[in-house]
């Protein structure tokens, strides 16, 4: 229960700090944060999680990461479905903590998006569908791969954290303009719940994506670089 609890914790500290970034602070009058502060946010996110509970969950903080690990043979099938539940939860909680904030302001509306992820006409540059699917199990197949890269026992110790914040980091420098940057079904589920229509409608995409861009990482490093035994 305690690594439940910590996936929980965890994941609702990205959704709410890097989607938080997004609506409340990216277009901030004068000095909004913008693409690089958000896509900052959600890596810092991860860094700080994985060192405040890497140790106690493994700091998967996305469905995506966790079926990733389980196909790369680091992670038990029985947790799976906890992990996942427990990670889709949180980022609903920190859903629902962002839009009781944001809509302290007046004329706020999810209308604007809420940081939820889309394609066609809901993707931030009116990327396809076909673009954004590509964008999205690609991003996360380099997630997974540096994720397993980076915490094998033959790299350097310690360093981890680092180098998955980096990377997450760098990816929504890339895909921002395509999809919003999901790579992660429980960051999308957590603010699209609370939109609603389109976002719903859609949402099945940063499922589907994420998860097969994870089991390709998975596959691509067991190829690369054999797994721990």
């Amino acid at each position: 229960m305690k690594q439940y609890g910590a996936e929980f914790f965890g994941t609702f500290w990205l959704v709410l700090g890097g989607c938080g970034s997004a609506v409340l602070a990216a277009a901030f009058p004068n000095v909004g944060i913008g693409l690089l502060g958000v896509a900052l946010a959600f890596g810092l996110t991860v860094l700080t999680m994985a060192f405040a509970i890497g140790h106690i969950s493994g700091c998967h903080l996305n469905p995506a990461v966790s079926i990733g690990l389980w196909a790369g043979g680091r992670f038990p099938a029985k947790k799976l479905l906890p992990y996942i539940v427990a990670q889709v939860l949180g980022g609903i909680v920190a859903g629902g903590v962002l839009y009781l904030i944001a809509s302290g302001k007046a004329g706020f509306s999810v209308s604007a998006g809420f940081a939820s992820n889309g394609y066609g006409e809901h993707s931030p540059g009116g990327y396809s569908l076909l673009a954004a699917l590509l964008t999205e199990i690609v991003m996360t197949m380099m997630f997974l791969l540096v994720i397993l890269g980076a915490t094998d026992k033959r790299a350097p110790q310690g360093f981890a954290p680092i180098a998955i914040g980096l990377c997450l980091t760098l990816i929504h420098l890339i895909s921002i303009p395509v999809t919003n940057t999901s790579v992660n079904p429980a960051r999308s589920t957590g603010v699209a719940l609370f939109v609603g229509g389109w976002a719903i409608a859609q949402l099945w995409l940063f499922w589907v994506a994420p998860i097969v861009g994870g089991v390709l990482g998975a596959i691509v490093y067991r190829f690369i670089g054999p797994t721990e035994k």
